[in-house]
């Protein structure tokens, strides 16, 4: 990367950082993920959609950051990039990480993965699922099965955005 586009992105992100850390809009903190919970007369657990749908922002915010799914059965799950900076400046990805995977060591990888939208092809084995690079009005639907109970890392891939951008499916 060259010195113009290096320093063109340090003020970026020093503008977006200024520019998000001032008075805050009254927007929920979790916003619907399209999955239905709904409990029971009974009192039971609630009831999972696999259907899941999550959104980030110019702000590095996703609107969620739980997810719950139900275990053997396939999940469709849709990111939304809500804001309007494109992806070259505010790229939004979603990656599912296997159980285990170390997640600090994983975003390293990512930031010298432009080539490839900071999905690092070294580290394939550790990806259940992922999104493609998405700037703003842009939105990927994936599709995955995760057949072993659990919790699983999410996480935005862009250069940065780890910090903010991440949080947990659950699957049950």
């Amino acid at each position: 990367m060259n010195k113009k586009i290096k320093i063109s992105m340090l003020l970026l992100m020093g503008t977006l950082a200024i520019t998000s850390c001032g008075k805050k809009e009254n927007v929920p903190t979790e916003q619907p993920t399209g999955a239905t919970e709904t409990p029971s007369d009974e009192g039971q657990k609630p009831v999972v959609s696999n259907v899941l749908v999550i959104e980030g922002n110019d702000q590095m915010q996703f609107s969620t950051n739980e997810l719950r799914a139900e275990a053997g059965k396939p999940i469709t799950l849709t990111l939304k990039h809500v804001g309007k900076i494109p992806k070259e400046a505010m790229g939004h990805n979603l990656v599912i990480l296997q159980e285990g995977t170390d997640e600090a060591a994983f975003a390293a990888k990512a930031i010298n993965a432009k080539d490839t939208d900071y999905i690092p092809a070294s580290e394939k084995a550790s990806i259940i699922a992922h999104t493609k690079l998405l700037g703003g009005g842009e939105e990927d639907t994936i599709e995955f099965t995760i057949n072993k109970k659990g919790t699983y890392n999410f996480l935005c891939t862009f250069p940065g955005h780890v910090a903010m951008m991440k949080g947990v499916l659950i699957v049950e």
